[in-house]
């Protein structure tokens, strides 16, 4: 399936007292990487919400295997699972400069009218893009 890359720099903020990046910081990757895996397909994510179509995560699974630490580079590989319908599945890797895995994870996010709060099929633009 489609997979996008990012590399991202360890902020400072990101990290506890030893330097560590916080276990609640990942999150923050993942969504950087589907915002440009959506880019890297020519879709706006600002755009799909400003047409009424919003993305919420639903279920959030993640690994954590080596710390990524202050000042690394890391490298968040985005993969779509499948297919999306009403929901759209993404693997995660999160890996350090020289390749380790740092973490590994999974997200759920359901389509959702902007305005009614209701489950909605998969945008069209999207699956077109996906073919």
């Amino acid at each position: 399936m489609f997979e996008h890359q990012i590399s991202v720099r360890v902020r400072y903020g990101e990290t506890d007292q030893m330097g560590v990046v916080y276990h609640g910081n990942y999150p923050q990757y993942m969504e950087m990487g589907r915002v440009e895996w959506l880019r890297a397909l020519g879709i706006s994510y600002k755009e799909m919400e400003e047409s009424g179509c919003i993305l919420p995560v639903i279920n959030l699974t993640i690994q954590y295997k080596k710390p990524a630490v202050y000042d690394q580079e890391i490298t968040v590989v985005t993969r779509l699972k499948k297919i999306p319908t009403v929901r759209i599945s993404f693997d995660y890797e999160i890996r350090s400069e020289n390749g380790d895995i740092l973490a590994l994870a999974e997200t759920d996010l359901a389509f959702l009218d902007r305005d009614t709060r209701r489950p909605m099929r998969c945008p069209a633009s999207i699956l077109e893009r996906l073919t």
